[in-house]
């Protein structure tokens, strides 16, 4: 029985069995999804679109960090680095170098994941904790090239970086830049869902449930490790050239540690080793900001705190959804919505 068709239903191929939308219903909802996303330069505000790029170049890193993470269990915390390194990659091809727009956005990532993969080089002999000091201390080296290397990256004065362009296409406006952003995000899902299926997904998997009956299946462990690195980080740096060319200046406060914790906060309230985890985990977290913004001023003024009273009441609410979801559901928001689905299905029957 196939639990992810209505019931009643079954597949009568292998090619409709691997298929990722396999009705009528998944396409129809499918297409509507993408014509109520693509038209929201359309209803939403420039504020309002602002948090809509932000969400998708979160989507893209916090998708890397799942294929690390949550399909091939090596914990990484400190991913904000590996996106500085992509933001400043792209800063410096296209501001000092001249090299198009599209060329530093695949040559970012790919020096985020050359770098990754120098710093997943320990994962061989370490694993849990100790390898999550080891990319925490990347964090910290990342950071401390960026504000001292000044020739190259400006220091803690930071850069400059020009918008985004394809041609002579410049995309200066918040509309302009959201189809370029959800264009690369839909391409980024759709590349997590694939990878997971293939016999490099299958090796992640092994590897995270068990390494030492993976490696005696045969499995390199090494390499599979290395490679997870890399396409994760790879992803972290598409992400951080996105964010550049997006906010037009980087500079190394944009990278914090604590952005790094947020990150794996994301996938962890998103669902760890699914393809929606990391959608659901952005949308949620970028949205909480969204809430604590515009509360944080309305409970000064309601109960007379002090100005910046309510400064620090982001973390601590971070910190708490954290906790209530590794509690309450610590298999994420896309077990509930496989829940969902799944009452969805079974509802002709249900009585």
């Amino acid at each position: 029985m196939n639990v992810d068709l209505p019931a009643g239903m079954r597949n009568y191929s292998y090619a409709q069995d691997m298929a990722v939308f396999r009705t009528r219903t998944h396409w129809a909802l499918f297409v509507a999804l993408l014509a109520a996303v693509f038209a929201a330069p359309f209803y939403l505000s420039n504020y309002w679109l602002g948090v809509a790029n932000l969400i998708g170049i979160t989507i893209i890193a916090a998708t890397g960090l799942n294929i690390l993470t949550g399909y091939c269990g090596q914990l990484s915390i400190g991913h904000a680095g590996f996106i500085a390194v992509g933001a400043y990659t792209s800063a410096v091809l296209t501001n000092r170098s001249g090299v198009p727009f599209p060329a530093a956005l695949v040559l970012s990532g790919v020096v985020a994941g050359s770098i990754g993969m120098v710093f997943g080089i320990p994962s061989l002999r370490v694993k849990g904790f100790y390898l999550a000091i080891s990319t925490i201390a990347a964090q910290l080296i990342i950071v401390w090239v960026i504000n001292h290397w000044t020739v190259v990256t400006g220091g803690f004065n930071g850069m400059s970086v020009p918008p985004s362009s394809i041609g002579s296409l410049v995309l200066v406006s918040q509309g302009s830049q959201f189809y370029l952003i959800m264009g690369v995000t839909a391409f980024t899902v759709f590349l997590a869902k694939n990878l997971a299926r293939t016999r490099v997904g299958r090796a992640f998997v092994a590897i995270r449930d068990n390494d030492l009956a993976a490696e005696v299946m045969g499995i390199n462990l090494f390499h599979y490790k290395l490679v997870a690195f890399f396409v994760g980080c790879f992803l972290a740096g598409v992400a951080g050239s996105l964010f550049a060319h997006w906010t037009g200046f980087v500079n190394a406060e944009n990278f914090t540690f604590m952005d790094s914790i947020l990150y794996v906060g994301m996938i962890i309230i998103g669902g760890l080793g699914t393809a929606v985890g990391p959608i659901f985990g952005a949308v949620f977290i970028r949205l909480l900001q969204q809430a604590i913004t515009f509360v944080s001023p309305l409970l000064e003024s309601t109960f007379a705190l002090p100005a910046g009273f309510t400064t620090g009441i982001g973390p601590m609410v971070f910190g708490l959804v954290i906790v209530l979801f590794l509690i309450l559901e610590p298999r994420g928001l896309a077990h509930r919505w496989g829940l969902f689905k799944a009452s969805y299905r079974l509802w002709p029957f249900s009585y």
